[in-house]
């Protein structure tokens, strides 16, 4: 993937990673009407306690900022007196999260280049977090032989990018789930720790089709300067955020299924896999599990000749595709099977319903 640029919100540019995009986003993989009706809509709600949301089903453009910069990787550092690692030396471990520099926060890769050189040879101190725990560490930069500059030998990451697909839409707060699985570090599989992040709009200009052992995936394009949203949350059950209009809701809400509702059977998705159509699939739900809170709450079949012939199956980039059955919304595709591409997984509504509130309420 190409290395891109986006503007964060208060105007500090950072560069977005290199390749961040393919196991992270991809896989693991709007409506009309005026704020008086959509208003409505959400009294409408209040009375009966039954919950609507607008299925989406579009890929977008998604990138995310990390709150403090991952250790990916390590490598050697050549110095007058012989290659080193500092950083390992250290006590660091890849997946920790960077926060601080001695007393100072950094959160780009720049802010730690530009402690490195501040500090240049001398002890500094480093303090991460670590499964949930801080840590801290001292350490020592090395000059590099080759290029002058002081490093400590470690690969790190401060952002990723890349595409994937909102699930729904809330008319009454602008509210939108998407992917049902979290934004992970392509290098150490880490929930990345978000800061600040946004939604784009995008375009699939292509597919590869996924056959056995091999996942495909969807290629398209999206524009980092246009955020048509933000993001608010990045967990295990999904990311969350709010759009800023109601551009990519263009069907009816529907009520959300308890999980209980659920059943085996027949099943629509709602994916994006061309252009800007977005199109409904028909699908088999083969299995319901028990709450096991690891977004695999239901085992699908893809059961859609015209989505076989384009993709295969089920593909890199359709996380978050939303899965009607019985006229209400009931989850979202989240994994395929690797050996076997026409089958895969998806989270209930429900669960990324409650997700989203409890990260509100942090």
């Amino acid at each position: 993937m190409k290395e891109t640029q986006g503007k964060r919100p208060g105007g500090k540019r950072r560069a977005l990673a290199r390749g961040a995009v393919a196991a992270a986003l991809l896989l693991a993989l709007l409506g009309q009407g005026g704020a008086t009706a959509r208003a409505a809509e959400g009294e409408a709600e209040m009375e009966t306690g039954t919950r609507q949301l607008i299925p989406v089903g579009r890929a977008v453009g998604i990138k995310l900022f990390s709150d403090g910069v991952m250790v990916v990787g390590f490598s050697q550092i050549p110095a007058e007196s012989g290659a080193q690692i500092p950083a390992r030396s250290c006590g660091l471990r890849e997946g920790d999260i960077i926060t601080h520099i001695n007393a100072s926060e950094v959160d780009t890769i720049e802010e730690v280049r530009a402690q490195l050189e501040q500090i240049g040879g001398d002890e500094m101190s480093i303090r991460a977090l670590r499964d949930g725990k801080t840590v801290q560490v001292t350490a020592q930069a090395v000059k590099c032989s080759t290029d002058g500059s002081y490093k400590l030998g470690a690969w790190l990451r401060d952002s990723m990018a890349g595409i994937g697909t909102v699930t729904y839409y809330d008319p009454a707060t602008g509210e939108f789930g998407a992917l049902g699985h979290g934004v992970n570090d392509v290098d150490t599989a880490q929930l990345m720790p978000l800061e600040t992040g946004g939604v784009l709009t995008a375009s699939v200009t292509g597919v590869k089709r996924g056959q056995r052992g091999e996942p495909g995936e969807l290629h398209g394009e999206f524009d980092t300067s246009a955020d048509i949203g933000a993001l608010w949350a990045n967990t295990e059950s999904g990311i969350f955020g709010t759009l800023s209009s109601g551009e990519l809701a263009l069907m009816e809400p529907v009520e959300v299924a308890d999980r209980d509702q659920i059943e085996t059977g027949k099943a629509v998705i709602y994916s994006n896999v061309q252009g800007e159509e977005v199109r409904a699939y028909e699908v088999e739900i083969t299995r319901v599990f028990p709450r096991a809170g690891d977004g695999r709450d239901m085992m699908l079949k893809v059961t859609d000749p015209a989505l076989l012939e384009a993709t295969g199956g089920i593909v890199q980039g359709m996380s978050g595709s939303p899965i009607l059955q019985n006229g209400r919304l009931i989850g979202a595709v989240t994994h395929v099977l690797i050996e076997n591409p026409t089958q895969g997984y998806g989270i209930s509504a429900e669960k990324m319903l409650e997700q989203a509130e409890n990260c509100k309420k942090m």
